[in-house]
């Protein structure tokens, strides 16, 4: 005897309906039926994502090019802020705002192409043209301009960009100085608008800025310019790494120094072997002292997402479970370095981490 139309439809319904029910509770927990995990932490909240049309892409120094990116009602931004580029390639990649922060209809970014690089900066001169669109995440500053009494900049190649915006956004009167040291003239971006800041003529301003040209000049006498820092006086520094080691050496104790980086910052603990357990893999590994956390982690789990490998972007941010960590990014607050850590640079400040991985 064959079942009824109906009853077949009303059995059809019913496996369907506890089908849908089993897939809900398999995607809730994949170790269902334990409860789910918590989800883990895999990259940090991103900023509005913006989708910007190249405008301008213009060379202005020796193998320095500017961007300028538009776009409609964008956040604003204060001097030190920087904007995170999504290049044609997928990587993502923090340049410096050199522009104007009540411009709310563009941004500007200038970036010098580094041979020996790592292929963001190659890609910025040679694939974003005008009428590109990019996206863009940001702006968001770990270099702002505090308020303070005097101010004592020293800026080395590109290290201008986030230094212009904040003299333009010093009020007058204020007292500041400024060097500025480069390879040759000619690759020195913004040189003409940053001489113009300290006209030949006597009078206060006189003596503010120091150019200091390596082929005409040699390197700059550091000691003599930071000789009598004022009290109270914030110094900014942003340049080669090198630079801004022997700025550190120069200050008097309690200075107040603020840094911008171009690469990850190494510790005096050094780069040590050390574990890594992979707590929902199962997985222990061997991070080699000229190795990274994200080297190893991708070895194992190859779909583990990244983009700067610099400690800028956030993406390859994870929670930790056990173990002290060296960071080294320069990124993460002090509260979501508790319990989390961009594993591209960073590393274990023991022997062992964990990871809710």
């Amino acid at each position: 005897m064959k079942p009824k139309p109906m009853t077949l439809a009303i059995a059809a319904a019913a496996a369907l309906v506890v089908r849908r029910a089993m897939r809900r509770r398999i995607q809730g927990s994949p170790l269902w039926p334990m409860p789910a995990l918590e989800p883990p932490v895999s990259g940090r909240p991103r900023s509005r994502a913006l989708k910007l049309l190249v405008t301008a892409h213009e060379r202005i120094a020796d193998g320095v090019v500017r961007v300028r990116l538009e776009g409609h009602d964008l956040p604003r931004w204060e001097p030190g802020a920087h904007l995170d580029l999504v290049l044609p390639s997928g990587l993502v990649r923090p340049y410096s705002l050199c522009g104007d922060p009540e411009d709310t209809s563009s941004y500007t970014v200038a970036t010098r192409l580094v041979e020996d690089g790592r292929g963001g900066s190659r890609e910025v001169h040679e694939q974003v043209q005008e009428g590109v669109e990019l996206e863009v995440r940001g702006p968001r500053n770990r270099f702002p301009l505090v308020e303070a009494p005097s101010y004592v900049f020293v800026a080395g190649g590109i290290g201008i960009t986030p230094v212009l915006p904040m003299l333009r956004a010093l009020p007058e009167g204020t007292e500041w100085r400024l060097l500025y040291g480069g390879r040759t003239r000619a690759s020195m971006p913004f040189l003409e608008e940053i001489e113009k800041l300290d006209p030949d003529r006597e009078g206060s301003e006189r003596g503010r800025v120091t150019v200091v040209a390596e082929d005409e000049d040699g390197l700059p006498d550091l000691d003599a310019f930071l000789a009598g820092v004022p009290e109270g006086a914030a110094v900014y520094c942003c340049g080669p790494q090198g630079l801004m080691t022997a700025v550190e050496e120069r200050l008097p104790e309690g200075t107040a120094l603020h840094l911008e980086r171009f690469a990850p910052r190494t510790t005096a603990g050094g780069d040590g072997e050390f574990e890594v357990e992979l707590r929902r893999s199962g997985r222990t590994l061997t991070v080699a002292a000229d190795s990274s956390v994200l080297a190893a982690v991708r070895a194992e789990l190859p779909n583990t997402p990244y983009s700067c490998e610099q400690g800028w972007c956030g993406t390859c941010q994870q929670k930790v479970l056990e173990g002290e960590i060296d960071h080294r990014d320069e990124l993460l607050t002090d509260s979501e370095r508790g319990d989390s850590m961009l594993i591209c640079v960073s590393r274990a400040r023991g022997e062992r981490l964990v990871l809710d991985m």
